[in-house]
């Protein structure tokens, strides 16, 4: 059974950092490619970024700049660093993980609620 657990979310100032990890357990991480997803209150879940197992990463063009996706498979961990926080930034934030050898095992988060004051 896979598990994939956020953390890192909280109450910031507008222009301040967070930094959200997404644990990934019970497999094997490495086949896993790790997405970040947002939901703001009565929206939809939006794509926040989103990283390969060979490291490259893309952006929303709202995030691109301020945050950067990482990856420690010795960790088995995914991080979201994220920069120049904005009001608009407040949701939950939620990880995916998909095995790219087998597309039926897409697992999710319970999420982790970021806030951001002005």
């Amino acid at each position: 059974q896979v598990h994939v657990v956020e953390s890192g979310g909280g109450l910031v100032q507008a222009g301040g950092s967070l930094r959200l990890s997404c644990a990934v357990s019970g497999s094997t991480f490495r086949h896993y490619a790790v997405s970040w997803y947002r939901q703001a209150p009565g929206g939809e879940r939006d794509l926040v970024g989103a990283s390969t197992l060979g490291g490259s990463t893309n952006y929303a063009a709202s995030v691109k700049g301020r945050f950067t996706i990482s990856r420690d498979n010795a960790a088995n961990t995914v991080y979201l660093q994220m920069n120049s926080l904005k009001p608009e930034d407040t949701a939950v934030y939620y990880c995916n993980a998909r095995n790219v050898y087998d597309t039926n095992q897409d697992y999710w988060g319970q999420g982790t609620q970021v806030i951001v004051s002005s």
